[in-house]
């Protein structure tokens, strides 16, 4: 192993001393126009290396800061939907004449596009050719009011009306007691 190391300067050494004999044998003049070239080298790689890549970072960065800013702003607003949502469910769960009431109101609201039947811990929604903003009003206020959750669905897109037919099943703590 201390061979190796002790080596090691020789075989450097070696080929230092080859170019140095070869500089010494060039005129003024050549030496001087292969120190220029060699100081060339130098500085295009320092930029290929360094300075071009620090560049190209340096023009990128408004438009990846603009993009973070708005995966930020995005992280935020659903951050705030979760706390909102949190809270609103820390409450007492209602009761099933409560989420019954609350299941007829955000019916009412789909008119005669829609009717609700409820067995047991399940309720079914019915619909004809619903809007897809009431269907999807009611899903949020049938969520929100009620507590319950669709627990499977059959819908079909009517190509005539752009309506929404079939049903939807939902269940929840609140049907579930009695």
């Amino acid at each position: 192993m201390a061979t190796s190391l002790s080596t090691a300067p020789s075989a450097l050494q070696r080929p230092l001393a080859q170019v140095s004999a070869w500089l010494a044998g060039l005129s003024a003049r050549e030496r001087r126009l292969v120190t220029i070239a060699a100081a060339v080298v130098a500085l295009g790689l320092l930029w290929w290396v360094a300075v071009a890549p620090a560049l190209q970072t340096l023009r990128q960065a408004p438009a990846r800061h603009a993009a973070l800013d708005a995966q930020l702003t995005r992280m935020q607003q659903l951050a705030r939907t979760a706390e909102a949502l949190q809270s609103a469910s820390a409450g007492a769960q209602p009761g099933r004449d409560e989420a019954l009431r609350a299941l007829d109101a955000a019916t009412t609201a789909l008119g005669a596009t829609g009717q609700v039947s409820v067995l047991g811990d399940r309720a079914t929604l019915t619909l004809r050719g619903a809007s897809p903003q009431a269907l999807a009003q009611w899903l949020a206020q049938v969520r929100i009011n009620a507590r319950l959750l669709p627990l499977e669905s059959q819908l079909a897109r009517d190509g005539g009306t752009g309506g929404w037919s079939g049903s939807v099943v939902l269940t929840g703590p609140a049907l579930a007691s009695n």
